[in-house]
């Protein structure tokens, strides 16, 4: 009997260590890099998706958003080189800042290429969840880090000192910031403006000083909640690309969580995505974003975010689909251009996606 007894024993104390050293294999954080600040959309996607796996994992993983870009000093485009060296453990990244690594990514800024659509939510959605979305992932786990989910940071809005911009040549010689990306040169050098590659980071002090006379990014995400109006006194809603954000990981901390924590991380970043789409799509959409919010009781103060613009002073220019073709016939040869940098297989397979949304 005790013979047994102290086997029992023996085995308890294995459990025991076994659990203490799967537990100890786990970090008590991990980083997760958001560009912007923690009150714009893509910020507060960043804090939904860490809050709902520190909730569901009972504090076993905990995710901290280090907004700012402050784990790349500033320098967004460096982000996947990070994640992928473990620097990094999860980012909430953008298409756009990895997208001079992966080429495919430049796919959602061709520009007008989304917006040329009777129902631009729905090509998006398509383009996520069809073929070509598909090849998207492929893509970046390519490179060495895991893709968990898609989200959104919303279609980038011109905002200007300047105005209002109503066709190609209203954009003649003006001194416009955009990413430091290839692509954002070319559209917008084709369009006549004399682009300025400056970081988010910035970007703020060369509004205050006048040295640009205006700035593209998603109205809901980033125009409101920096309060543009500081600067710019003219909004131009062309819609002429749309910025993708997507959870990842890097490789080696994704491949140390358990197969629950792993579907538990995945069903948050779903859950995110729905957050964060909804956030980028209110006031944009039929009003099926602010219903979802209600919904989960994550309703904004503002839910007008364009009534917000004009309340504080701006001139809001919507397009109609006649004036957004007339700058997607001005960008052809951009798009022409970049669909053989990208792949024209991608390509083809996005618009069958979209087609097949309609």
């Amino acid at each position: 009997m005790n013979r047994l007894f102290s086997r029992a024993l023996l085995a308890i104390a294995a459990l025991g260590l076994c659990a203490s050293a799967a537990t100890a294999a786990y970090k008590t954080e991990y980083k997760l890099s958001v560009v912007p600040g923690a009150t714009s959309g893509w910020g507060q996607t960043a804090t939904f998706f860490a809050d709902c796996v520190r909730e569901k994992t009972g504090g076993r993983i905990n995710i901290k958003p280090y907004f700012g870009a402050q784990l790349m000093a500033g320098k967004q485009t460096s982000e996947l080189l990070l994640v992928r060296r473990g620097a990094i453990d999860f980012a909430l990244a953008s298409t756009i800042n990895w997208s001079p690594q992966i080429k495919e990514l430049n796919l959602t800024a061709l520009p007008f290429f989304i917006a040329n659509n009777p129902d631009r939510y729905k090509a998006m959605d398509a383009i996520e969840k069809g073929k070509s979305g598909k090849m998207l992932e492929q893509a970046i786990e390519k490179t060495g880090v895991k893709f968990i989910g898609w989200s959104e940071n919303g279609f980038r809005e011109l905002t200007t000192s300047k105005g209002p911009i109503e066709k190609p040549e209203d954009m003649k010689g003006m001194k416009l910031r955009v990413c430091g990306t290839p692509i954002f040169i070319d559209i917008f050098s084709t369009l006549g403006a004399n682009p300025q590659a400056i970081n988010w980071s910035e970007a703020v002090t060369g509004f205050q000083q006048g040295i640009v006379d205006g700035q593209e990014n998603p109205t809901n995400g980033i125009n409101v909640p920096t309060k543009v109006w500081q600067w710019h006194k003219y909004s131009t809603d062309w819609h002429y690309m749309i910025d993708p954000l997507f959870f990842t990981a890097n490789k080696k901390v994704w491949d140390e969580f358990s197969p629950e924590d792993q579907k538990i991380i995945l069903e948050c970043a779903a859950a995110a995505e729905l957050y964060g789409k909804a956030l980028s799509r209110l006031g944009n959409d039929q009003g099926q974003a602010l219903e979802y919010l209600k919904k989960i009781g994550k309703t904004p103060a503002i839910t007008d975010p364009q009534g917000e613009l004009e309340k504080n002073g701006m001139t809001v220019t919507r397009y109609t689909p006649e004036m957004i073709k007339k700058f997607y016939d001005a960008t052809k040869s951009v798009r022409d251009d970049w669909t053989k940098k990208i792949g024209p297989d991608l390509v083809k397979a996005a618009e069958e996606d979209m087609k097949n949304a309609k």
